[in-house]
């Protein structure tokens, strides 16, 4: 490991604190606080944060987190902090970057719901659901002074650059600013009495319900009001309002640089850009469906990410697409952050991530590099079909619209309209002469100044961009000053089958029967009922509510007349839950190397509210349970069709299971399709099925035996003229499987040679046989011996040859180009006999070495 800052006592304490391993350091990394143009930077699959460089888009330094894999987690950092939120355990960690330790750890509920920020020593917890902003000490992540309180579902809950941190509240259409107390000088000790961070500002920025999106400013803050179609800026005390040409809902950076706020509405894949109080620039993002990230203004430029591709496109001042950064293929989320003079692009479920410079000069950086983990990532599966355009047509018509009368008011509430391919953007309410815009996420109306003793009916009709849908009216109601109490607490407990059991204590009638109650369900931002009961507890169906978002609930007791009480004091917060979804893109595959062995792989399954803690994989009677997202599993037989079930376990139990099949490498077959001989040689030609292992081959015959190919083996040394049977035998890890070929090698035939000289007796030298020596002579045995000579031939003669053997020395002089040897060759003769090589040449070049020993 490189880099002197880092220690093993550094690593211990890291260890001891959360888990965090620091894997990896950069030569040049001399001082590890990130006082650099850097950022952290989250990798969910390897569970990772990496420190890059902005002016090397390197990575310098590594933490792994082992319990985060997989998780979302959000990262809030200055040069000095670091504040992680693990969101499906809930855990918050401050690490300080100096010393690359963890100083402070503390639990908040998990899920969507809950939200650190940081900015220089001032830190907050803002609880959306509760509408509960604590400001921590960062060092400690320790309360400071009292929490300020909001209403349950506000929104917002990040700095602005002065430091001031922003909250919207929907219920009431207003932002604020609270700043931060002066933290006490030891960590971790109670600040002065009367020392807690202040609500310094507010402001009327849309009518109450309307639906609240924050942006913060250098100096200020920026909020969409999705329901009227138009942005508020309020910089230094001043508000000012621009209308927006879009018709469906858009969406904010989380913070915004410079003068110019971009609007995005994913619907229609448009960004608005707003500056002062106009909307100056209109300009749409290419490609298909609405999986885009807010537009993040940066360096005179404007970045928005595709998170269906992963692909950024970059738009000038004029909203003209001047570049665009390719992203991984991959549908996924992608986070576009602007610090430290440079814009940081991080795709967390993919292994680069790109630096944007001042200069608009885009770099790839790789989160992976220099292998400090080991190991590559899962392979990248196939990107799935885009999916079919929806058709598009007005809402329906909103669901159970139900009002309760009150004191002078009565209050209405519905369910959802069907979208119909075209997200709502607001509803609107009609009766007693009033009409009121409500935010598509609110879905309940506190109407007041009514008459008492009147009676009055409302409708309800859902907006989107295609336009009005048709409106549902209400039960008619009469306000009455004879309303009953509200309950006086109420209490919410998350089920592991998905429900969520909201109870409370039966409310005082003031003299009237209590009919039933109404419970509202309230998130970070939005409002909606969950239903009504006529007793003192209601259970909201699973699915009702979704899986890893935080909701707290408040009940209104109604009574026999209709009239209804004030909301009750908000519940606990709970996060609904139930078993994971099945894993998908299974994929099971045989393992080569390994006897009745499979390997498994599949992507993660949907946690549904609680972490997945393991996967239990079955095949054959045999099961595994792992933490990743891949298994191996054993002892299955060979050549065995298994299969391979995996499900999901969280806190809920098991989930549904999914499953594929897949085979054991199976002992390897043979299929021989010809076999050639030459005379010494045996060739054999064959096809393997391998049974999905890695076979190897040889063959063999007559002692001899080759090995290599599986397509083609040939068998050398043998004897000419023979017939042989080659056995194949191919071998991988289940086992050998063999076959055989029958085959003859190929004779050889030489051919006695006895020239005739050119001078006297030389010239029928070669005509006959005579007494004495003469040539082409054959014998018995390998030796010149006139009572074993078994005849004489002519020239030209052609013989057939077995074999060589050693004997006596014979010079064929002038008659055979004086050729000389004491080799002797058996060849076919009146029986198997002998004849000097010196007399006989081998076809084929006459290479003695074709022919074996005698």
């Amino acid at each position: 490991m490189r880099g002197g800052l880092v220690t093993i006592g550094t690593v211990a304490a890291l260890l001891a604190a959360m888990g965090l391993t620091v894997l990896g350091l950069g030569a040049a990394d001399n001082a590890v606080a990130s006082f650099d143009a850097s950022s952290w930077l989250w990798s969910t699959t390897r569970s990772e944060l990496a420190r890059v460089n902005g002016v090397t888009a390197r990575v310098d330094t590594r933490m792994e987190v082992p319990g985060g894999r997989r998780h979302q987690m959000q990262v809030a950092q200055t040069d000095r902090l670091l504040i992680l939120r693990d969101l499906n355990t809930g855990r918050v960690s401050s690490l300080d970057l100096a010393t690359l330790q963890i100083t402070a750890t503390t639990p908040t509920a998990p899920g969507f719901g809950v939200s650190v920020a940081l900015h220089e020593d001032s830190a907050f917890v803002v609880d959306a659901v509760q509408g509960i902003v604590r400001q921590l000490d960062p060092r400690a992540l320790t309360p400071v002074g009292e929490p300020v309180r909001y209403p349950p579902g506000i929104t917002g809950g990040t700095f602005d650059g002065a430091g001031k941190l922003w909250v919207a509240v929907p219920s009431e259409g207003t932002v604020s600013a609270v700043t931060a107390a002066e933290l006490p000088e030891t960590p971790g000790d109670a600040p002065p009495a009367g020392i807690s961070p202040k609500r310094v500002e507010t402001y009327d920025v849309a009518e109450p319900a309307h639906e609240l999106v924050v942006s913060t400013l250098d100096e200020g803050v920026a909020v969409l009001d999705r329901t009227s179609a138009s942005l508020v800026t309020v910089v230094g005390g001043q508000t000012q309002r621009a209308e927006l040409s879009m018709t469906a809902p858009g969406n904010l950076p989380t913070r915004t640089s410079g003068p110019q706020v971009p609007v995005t509405v994913p619907g229609d894949r448009s960004v608005h850009v707003v500056r002062d109080s106009r909307e100056v620039k209109r300009f749409t993002v290419p490609g298909t469906g609405a999986r885009l990230s807010p537009a993040v203004a940066w360096a005179g430029r404007f970045y928005c990410a595709d998170e269906t591709t992963g692909t950024v496109y970059s738009f000038d001042a004029e909203g003209q697409l001047v570049q665009t950064v390719k992203g991984s293929g991959r549908p996924g989320p992608v986070e576009l952050e602007v610090r430290e003079n440079h814009l940081f692009i991080n795709p967390p479920d993919s292994s680069t991530a790109q630096v944007v410079d001042d200069r608009n000069q885009v770099r790839e950086v790789d989160k992976y590099a220099n292998d400090v983990l080991g190991g590559d990532p899962p392979p990248v599966a196939p990107p799935p079909p885009p999916p079919k355009k929806p058709k598009v047509s007005k809402p329906g018509a909103p669901k159970s619209v139900t009002a309760a009368a009150g004191d002078a008011s009565a209050r209405v509430s519905w369910q959802a309209a069907a979208s119909n391919g075209a997200e709502i953007t607001r509803y609107v309410v009609e009766g007693a002469g009033q009409t009121h815009q409500v935010g598509a996420n609110q879905r309940a109306l506190e109407v007041t100044g009514l008459t008492n003793g009147e009676t009055y009916t409302f409708s309800v009709h859902a907006v989107n961009a295609k336009g009005e849908g048709p409106p549902r009216r209400s039960n008619p109601v009469v306000p009455t000053a004879e309303v009953p109490d509200p309950p006086a607490s109420v209490t919410a407990e998350a089920r592991p089958d998905g429900t969520v059991r909201v109870s409370w204590p039966e409310a005082d009638g003031q003299g009237n029967t209590i009919a039933k109650y109404a419970v509202t369900a309230t998130s970070a931002g939005a409002s909606a009922p969950a239903g009504e009961s006529a007793k003192t507890e209601l259970v909201v169906p699973a699915g009702q509510l979704e899986y890893g978002t935080q909701y707290a609930f408040t009940v209104t007791a109604v009574s026999d007349k209709g009239a209804g009480s004030k909301a009750s004091p908000v519940s606990n917060t709970v996060v609904p839950f139930t078993t994971p979804k099945a894993p998908t893109e299974l994929r099971a595959s045989t393992v080569a190397d390994q006897p009745g062995t499979i390997a498994v792989q599949w992507s993660p399954a949907v946690d549904n509210g609680r972490p997945v803690t393991k996967y239990v994989v079955e095949a054959a009677g045999k099961s595994v349970e792992v933490t990743d997202v891949r298994a191996t599993v054993g002892g299955l037989g060979n050549g065995q069709n298994v299969t391979v079930k995996v499900k999901a376990v969280n806190e809920a139990g098991p989930g549904p299971e999914a499953s594929t099949t897949a085979r054991t490498v199976a002992e390897p077959r043979i299929t021989v399709t010809g076999s050639s001989a030459d005379a010494t040689s045996v060739t054999v030609t064959f096809t393997v099925d391998a049974g999905g292992g890695r076979a190897s081959c040889t063959a063999a015959t007559g002692g001899k035996t080759a090995s290599g190919s599986c397509s083609s083996l040939r068998v050398t040394g043998l004897t000419p003229g023979t017939a042989y049977t080659v056995t194949l035998t191919a071998s991988n890890a289940a086992g050998k499987g063999t076959a055989s070929r029958a085959q003859t090698t190929d004779p050889v035939y030489g051919v006695a040679t006895c020239k005739n000289g050119p001078d006297g007796d030389q010239r029928t030298y070669c005509d006959r046989d005579v007494p004495g020596r003469n040539g082409n002579e054959i014998f018995e045995v390998p030796r010149q011996d006139n009572d074993r000579q078994a005849g004489w031939v002519p020239d030209g003669r052609r013989l057939r040859t077995y074999c060589k053997v050693k004997g006596e020395d014979v010079d064929a002089w002038i008659y055979n180009n004086n050729k000389q040897s004491t080799w002797w060759v058996q060849v076919e003769y009146k029986g198997k006999t002998y004849i000097p090589w010196a007399w006989l040449n081998l076809e084929g070049g006459d290479d003695l070495n074709v022919l074996p020993a005698c």
